[in-house]
Formats: C-alpha cells, sequence, structure tokens
C-alpha cells in the first residue's frame, strides 16, 4: 500500500461518515425518508471502508461522534452544508446532492490512484452507491420544488450520464426515491 493509497482511504472513510452525519441532522431537520435511507447506506459505505483499514493496519480517523472530523476541510465541509441544508428543504436537497457529487469526483480520482484490486472493488461500489444516491436527492429535489436540479461540481456531460444511467435494479431513472 502506498502512503498515497493510505490517505486515501483514511479520507475516503471520513468523506463517508461526513455524508453520514450530515444527512442524519437534515432527517432530523425535514423528517424526508430520502435522508434516511441514504444515510444507513453511508454507514454500509463507512464498514466498507474499515474493513480496508483494518486489512491494511491503518488507524481509523473517524470519529464516534458525530460531526466531529479528524481532517479539518472535512469539518468545515461538514459546518457548512449542516448550516446550508438547515435553510429549507430545497437547499437541504441540493446538499446532498453536492455530496454525492464531491464524493464521485473523490472516488473516481483514487480510483485512478491505486492498483489495488480490493480497493478498486471497495470504490467502485461506492461509485455505484454515490450515483444512485445522486439521482436519489435529483429526484426528490425537482419533485420538491418543481425545479431542474444543477449540477454543483460535476461536469454537465458527467452529471447528464449519470442521472440518465440506469441504477442497480436496471431502470432508467431519475433517483429512485429512497436511495438504496
Amino acid at each position: 500500500l502506498s502512503q498515497a493509497e493510505a490517505d486515501a482511504l483514511l479520507f475516503m472513510r471520513e468523506e463517508e461518515k461526513l455524508a453520514r452525519d450530515v444527512y442524519a441532522v437534515l432527517y432530523q431537520t425535514w423528517s424526508l425518508p430520502v435522508f434516511d435511507n441514504i444515510r444507513a447506506s453511508e454507514q454500509a459505505h463507512m464498514d466498507s471502508l474499515k474493513s480496508l483499514l483494518d486489512v491494511y493496519g491503518l488507524a481509523d480517523p473517524a470519529s464516534a461522534q458525530a460531526g466531529v472530523f479528524t481532517n479539518p476541510d472535512l469539518q468545515a465541509l461538514y459546518d457548512q452544508l449542516v448550516a446550508q441544508g438547515s435553510v429549507s428543504v430545497a437547499e437541504a436537497l441540493k446538499v446532498g446532492g453536492a455530496i454525492e457529487e464531491i464524493d464521485i469526483l473523490d472516488l473516481k480520482q483514487r480510483l485512478a490512484e491505486t492498483d489495488n484490486a480490493d480497493i478498486i472493488q471497495v470504490y467502485n461500489n461506492l461509485l455505484a452507491g454515490s450515483e444512485n444516491h445522486l439521482r436519489a436527492f435529483v429526484m426528490n429535489y425537482e419533485r420538491q420544488t418543481g425545479e431542474v436540479y444543477q449540477p454543483q461540481y460535476l461536469s454537465l456531460v458527467d452529471y447528464q450520464a449519470i442521472v440518465s444511467a440506469t441504477s442497480g435494479n436496471g431502470q432508467a431513472n431519475r433517483g429512485g426515491g429512497n436511495g438504496k
């Protein structure tokens, strides 16, 4: 395991925690099922990454305390996203979309930097999950607001490819609804 691969695993573990913790707050705030369903999926993502940390003998950076992060950039992002998502349901759903877009970009970058089959498998699974989550947030945003979701971090081409792709159940959709 290279230092870059180790650093990536540690970062991705906390990034998945950020998603889980933000979604927990937004579910408590707005009671939208999409946040609770995807929060549970983010916990599974965290567990997959924890397994890799264990395999490679890396200390887990993820705090047991919700909303607390070792990485100061993730701490700042968490604080910003919770504040933004607390403004309105529409902003909360845009926060969900932003988290998934960031996650997709980070996972694609990390995939390009590793040749370890076990890490590639986990990252590809997380990437598929994040694409499904993005579709769920887009669908919920558009249903709640009547507006078209605009990508915040992804290029328009990459965004359109994701939202027009088929989900894990083989159906072309714009999100599925429950985020699983």
